[in-house]
């Protein structure tokens, strides 16, 4: 649904200015703003030539590894190797060398061995290397042999080490030789670089996507440039941010991916609240613009703000599961809402003042209307009349149809990422297919087991007793009184059977004894993902009913906001184990299924998509708590909220459906997950939930959704979203 475009000629003409609203702190905010233009201009100059010094050199800067659970038992076997046993941890560089034709000890099969150990060796992330032995490294058929290297840095520095290193190695393959870089960092180094092409190519199509949609929302060019430029301000400012806070502790750098998602997302959603609102103070009173800028920002300013802080409790509520990935990945979605809602409650009424009615230059023809397009909207005042009437028509096929949606999340499956999210290509998985052809399925997953040494023996006893182990290599004494056991499962590392085997192998290990490898450190982060899943959804969905309690001033629809939310997340989550669990749809999008989820995804997805829902429930609330504040009817409350808040839902949602779906387009797994699953939420939320059943559950709650008890009263402030003239 566009909106029409308000010639410039509609406020030339000479008219009474009305005085000055009375307005609160965020109006007076923004009335300061407004008359201080140059002041705050050259605020955000400021900030954005400091941060943006440092913004370009955050791609380097940020961290490749960090999927681990903080402490894990598997976390800390794999410090002491490293620290004892010439850092042939997890982390420790894993070279294939292989060949359908030649063998371990023919000349061209040993040459080209003999060059990639020089090569690691020359390499000051490596510590030692290891030729080839029989037995250990090397196929019982010959033809295919593993030089291992030691870790000289730390997990981080040591996928930068893969990703500088692969390409070189590999180029030492011959005409009948292969050598390619696997292991956990040269599959980390290969599946964060085709997740930053994938993201890199996503973004080139969502930004012409969304200035398209833009455009139709705006109906002119330099109004649909305004969310551009807050997503522009907030991204440069959190990449500087971000760089400056890897000099403290390594950040993921799936930080900054996140962090422009979010950029773009909310500077969309919060420039079309604010400037849509603006339209209608302005063209639609006798305000001047700088008054005008005060009126919108008491009351969408307010609404921004209350919006603001839900994502970012939301994410917050991230930082409870102890791994470094997960709590970079929140720092850097929240510096980014951080800067965003900044801009939004400073940076953009100041430019709205200074526009006045320069806001519809360059508008387009056909989008142009007469009288004027103001803040409310026809259709959906229309349609929310024709919901007052007939709540039950539309209300019970849409809560049937979540339901029905929803109810697969009861059979979801969720695991680490196999194998599978690397591309086929990438030399990490073809190293990987290699050594399991030649080696058996469990030899990409080995268990490293510490022990003291005086327990060695029978350490590798309970080891080769276990029915899930194929083969236990000869101890390994190292420092500190130490011995390493090295254990083969019999299975691939993905297959849940390994995951049995680490739980079994830990019941009937002697007390003193610690398994690692990177089978087991997937494993103690997925178990403990699991074990902080719950607690992460209750504080989430305690502190967004909090707040918006605090917000509207009435229990019940502070309830139904967060419940309603809930079923738009749990129908998401059920699409997305028919596609990515069951495997359905992967033919058109072009994926191969691991017949699980990734585990990280219902942590993160659950408090990113709350976070967007947060911002559509903010916005039809608190417009519709403007209106029940000045008439005290039901009726006029909700079909009034729809009116006003309508189109900038449907405009914001149907701009983050259409980028989110650009990454389902993307090449790896993981992209398409985040894709589908933000992009099916962001069409649910906003089609079925905020635009249909909150609505309806408004009818039929009537007054009573206003209730407030007289204790609460006393204890709350008293938040208004209107303001007096």
């Amino acid at each position: 649904m566009s909106s029409a475009v308000v010639p410039a000629a509609a406020r030339t003409a000479p008219a009474p200015i009305e005085p000055p609203a009375r307005v609160g702190p965020i109006g007076r905010l923004g009335r300061y703003t407004a008359t201080h233009f140059r002041r705050v201009l050259i605020g955000w100059l400021l900030v954005a030539v400091v941060l943006g010094f440092f913004a370009p050199r955050v791609e380097t800067a940020l961290s490749g590894a960090g999927w681990e659970a903080s402490g894990s038992q598997a976390t800390q076997a794999r410090k002491l190797v490293e620290r004892d046993f010439a850092g042939l941890g997890s982390y420790g560089l894993m070279t294939v060398v292989s060949s359908p034709t030649q063998t371990v000890g023919s000349p061209g099969f040993e040459a080209v061995v003999a060059r990639v150990e020089q090569t690691l060796r020359a390499d000051g992330a490596v510590r030692t290397v290891l030729a080839p032995a029989p037995g250990v490294s090397i196929s019982r058929d010959r033809h295919t042999a593993v030089v291992q290297a030691g870790a000289a840095r730390n997990p981080n520095r040591m996928v930068a080490a893969a990703d500088s290193l692969k390409g070189s190695l590999h180029k030492l393959s011959t005409s009948t030789v292969t050598v390619n870089l696997t292991g956990a960092a040269g599959m980390w180094s290969d599946f964060n670089a085709a997740n930053r092409s994938a993201m890199l190519k996503s973004e080139a199509i969502s930004w012409p996507v969304t200035l398209g949609i833009m455009l139709l929302a705006f109906g002119s060019l330099v109004a649909a440039g305004l969310p551009l430029m807050l997503t522009m301000v907030g991204l440069l400012a959190a990449a500087g941010a971000l760089y400056l806070g890897t000099l403290i502790a390594p950040i993921s750098i799936w930080a900054m991916n996140f962090a422009l998602m979010f950029a773009l997302a909310l500077g969309i959603d919060y420039a079309l609240f604010i400037v849509m609102r603006f339209r209608g103070a302005f063209f639609g009173s006798k305000l001047d613009a700088q008054e005008a800028t005060a009126v919108t920002m008491d009351t969408a300013g307010k609404a921004v703000l209350f919006s603001g802080a839900t994502v970012l409790i939301s994410l917050t509520a991230v930082m409870l599961v102890p791994s470094p990935a997960f709590r970079s990945m929140s720092l850097g979605i929240m510096l980014a809402v951080i800067f965003v809602l900044a801009a939004t409650l400073t940076l953009l009424p100041a430019v709205l003042a200074k526009l006045g009615p320069k806001v519809e230059n360059l508008a387009l023809p056909w989008l142009r209307s007469n009288p004027p397009a103001l803040h409310r909207s026809p259709r959906f005042a229309a349609w929310g009349e024709r919901l007052w009437r007939h709540p039950f028509r539309y209300g019970i096929p849409a809560l049937m149809l979540l339901l029905a949606l929803a109810f697969p999340v009861t059979l979801l499956k969720t695991s680490m990422p196999s194998i599978k999210v690397v591309p086929s290509g990438d030399s990490s998985r073809i190293g990987y297919n290699q050594v399991q052809a030649a080696m058996g399925p469990g030899a990409t997953g080995p268990l490293q087991i510490l022990a003291p040494a005086v327990q060695a023996t029978t350490v590798a006893r309970v080891a080769k007793s276990d029915p899930g182990i194929a083969q236990v290599m000869p101890i390994q004494l190292g420092a500190a009184g130490l011995a390493l056991i090295t254990a083969i499962p019999r299975q691939d590392p993905s297959n849940p059977a390994v995951a049995a085997t680490i739980d079994r192998l830990r019941a009937e290990l002697p007390a003193g004894a610690l398994l690692g490898g990177a089978v087991a450190e997937n494993h103690d982060l997925q178990s403990l993902l699991a074990s902080k899943t719950s607690l992460v959804i209750a504080v989430v969905l305690v502190l967004g009913f909090l707040l918006l309690l605090f917000a509207l001033q009435a229990p019940l629809l502070a309830a139904a906001g967060v419940l309603t939310n809930l079923l738009a997340t749990g129908a998401a989550f059920g699409v997305s184990k028919w596609i990515f669990q069951d495997g359905d749809l992967h033919s058109l999008l072009g994926f191969q299924p691991q017949g699980f989820l990734d585990a990280w995804g219902p942590v993160f997805f659950f408090a990113m998509i709350f976070a967007i829902s947060m911002d559509y429930t903010m916005f039809l609330l608190s417009s519709t708590k403007e209106h029940w504040d000045r008439t005290h009817s039901a009726r006029d409350a909700m079909v009034g909220g729809m009116a006003h808040s309508g189109r900038v839902i449907f405009a914001a949602a149907a701009v983050m459906v259409a980028v989110f779906f650009t990454f389902a387009l993307s090449g790896p797994l993981p992209p398409k997950e985040m894709g589908i699953i933000l992009g099916v939420a962001v069409l649910l939320d906003a089609a079925l939930v905020r635009l249909l059943l909150l609505p309806v559950l408004l009818r039929l709650m009537g007054a009573r959704a206003w209730y407030l008890p007289r204790w609460a009263r006393r204890v709350l402030p008293d938040v208004r979203f209107g303001h007096s003239s």
